[in-house]
Parts: C-alpha cells; sequence; structure tokens
C-alpha cells in the first residue's frame, strides 16, 4: 500500500474552514492521507470542521497552522517551513494554492507564488510532487462588467501555472490548473463590490453589475463536493481519473465547459477569418538576404 500523502492547502481569509478548502480536507482525510490545514489566524480553524472529534485517527492526519500569504517571501518561507517540521511530516507532497481565487487583486500581491516557492524545496529534494492552482473559468470569461480585478488575478494564475508546469516537470512535480465555474461555496460573494472611485459615466453600469453580482449567491449550480472528489481523483490517478494521462487542465462544471469553449471558438475563428492578415507580416523575402 502507498504511503499516505502529505497535503498542504492554503485558504483565503477565513482559511480552510470552509468553502473548497474544507471540503477537500475532509475529502482528504477520508481518503487516508495527511494534510496541513492553514489560515491567516488558527482562531479560524476547527479539526472539527473536518472530521467527528472523536476520531483519534483522523485528527491525527490533520495538522492546523497559521499562514499569512501577504506577509513577502522570507516570512512566507519561514511559516512554511515551521508548519511542516511541527506536523513531524517533515515534506509536502501535495500543495493546493487555494488562497486569492476569490479575492480581487493581483495574486494576492504575490503570495501564491511565496508560498508556491516555498513548498518547492521540498519537492525539489524528493523529485516529486504536485501542485495544484486553483483558478476560475474567469480566466478564460472575462468579459464580465466590473470583474476587471478578479479577472486579472485568475489570468495571472493561468499564465504562471502554465510556465511552472514546463519549467517543473524535469524535476518530476506536476501542475495541476482547476478552473471551476460557480460553485456553491460560502462567503464566495461576501465581498462588497467596490464603489470606493465612483465616476458618474459608469453609473448604470455600475448599478447592473451590483445587481448582478449580488443575486448570484446562493443559486451556483456547482456542488462543491464533487468538485473537490474529483481534484482529489486526478491528483491520486483514481477513480475516473485512472489509466488516464495527466491533465494539465482540470475544467469543472458545465458552465465552466461553456465559457472556456466559447472563448477558443472565438480565437479559432479569428485565426481562420482573419489569417491573411496575419500571415501577411513577416519581411519579404529580400529584406531577409
Amino acid at each position: 500500500m502507498a504511503s499516505p500523502k502529505v497535503w498542504l492547502i492554503t485558504g483565503r481569509a477565513i482559511g480552510t474552514s470552509s468553502g473548497f478548502g474544507r471540503r477537500l480536507v475532509s475529502i482528504i482525510l477520508a481518503h487516508g492521507d495527511r494534510v496541513i490545514a492553514t489560515a491567516r489566524s488558527l482562531a479560524k480553524i476547527n479539526h472539527s470542521d473536518f472530521h467527528d472529534s472523536s476520531n483519534l485517527e483522523l485528527k491525527s492526519n490533520v495538522y492546523c497552522a497559521e499562514l499569512d500569504i501577504s506577509v513577502g517571501t522570507a516570512k512566507v518561507k519561514t511559516q512554511v517551513d515551521a508548519a511542516v517540521r511541527q506536523s513531524g511530516w517533515g515534506t509536502v507532497d501535495v500543495l493546493v494554492n487555494n488562497a486569492g481565487s476569490g479575492l480581487p487583486g493581483l495574486l494576492e500581491e504575490g503570495g501564491s507564488q511565496d508560498v508556491t516557492n516555498a513548498v518547492l524545496s521540498y519537492m525539489r529534494q524528493q523529485r516529486s510532487g504536485t501542485v495544484v492552482m486553483m483558478g476560475s473559468r474567469s480566466a478564460w470569461k472575462t468579459e464580465i462588467s466590473g470583474m476587471l480585478y478578479r479577472s486579472n488575478s485568475l489570468t495571472s494564475i493561468l499564465a504562471m501555472a502554465e510556465t511552472m508546469a514546463l519549467e517543473l516537470e524535469p524535476m518530476g512535480i506536476r501542475v495541476l490548473i482547476v478552473e471551476p465555474g460557480a460553485f456553491r461555496t460560502e462567503g464566495i460573494y461576501s465581498n462588497r463590490f467596490d464603489e470606493s472611485n465612483p465616476i458618474s459615466d459608469y453609473d448604470e453600469e455600475r448599478g447592473k453589475s451590483v445587481v448582478t453580482f449580488s443575486a448570484i449567491s446562493g443559486k451556483q449550480p456547482g456542488d462543491p463536493d464533487k468538485a473537490m472528489k474529483a481534484v482529489v481523483e486526478v491528483v491520486c490517478g483514481e477513480g475516473r481519473a485512472k489509466g488516464r494521462e495527466w491533465p494539465l487542465y482540470l475544467v469543472l462544471g458545465k458552465d465552466a465547459q461553456e465559457d472556456i469553449g466559447n472563448k477558443c471558438a472565438r480565437m479559432i475563428r479569428h485565426l481562420g477569418e482573419w489569417g491573411d492578415v496575419i500571415r501577411n507580416v513577416d519581411l519579404d523575402q529580400t529584406s531577409t538576404q
């Protein structure tokens, strides 16, 4: 039987006690693996969030640690090393970068990259590991009024992860980019729509965007438990992922499939319709001699 994997999961400000993070921890523990569950404050995490507190075996397989990904490279590294050491497991086999996936901003000011760099030192040493980047279909559907900062952050995650996959493959480290659609998790739409710098020309558009944003909560079609089960299956090569080639991308949800498919189709259509212009910009042969 394979040794249990050690997973380190980052979380948003509310930590791994809600949303995708809480579901993922519970599913990983049920799978028999170990988890370093993190949040900015330990007060945000409870063992009872993940399992029956009377189950001592499951309790021994989760270590809760404080990790604030916004404090800079050196301090993030110190926090990660402390969590790995104090857990008693001494390494990380799977990193799930879940922090910032629902927040506006640019990768939480570099925090996701800082955590990844800190964990990669363990994976490089053992020449194996998996980095899971929680993105969103919003990286592909950026044409949504009022969502510039969120889309900017998520497209940065996508670009960073695609490059990492190429650079880390020779060291036996895999990257999985998870692109979920709308899932019914707690708090994802609790952040207020930013109206701190209103410009009168946008009053009508802003009003529509606020109404649309506020109406989503509680109506998302996706089941977060099913989504996180799919992530674990892919990482472990089990269930529906057994025998399949490793996917760089894991799109989750019918809405995500539709939005990403539409963007790809639009680009392919553009390449066909504008092919004569696209291909007719090289230097003339006589100019290159």
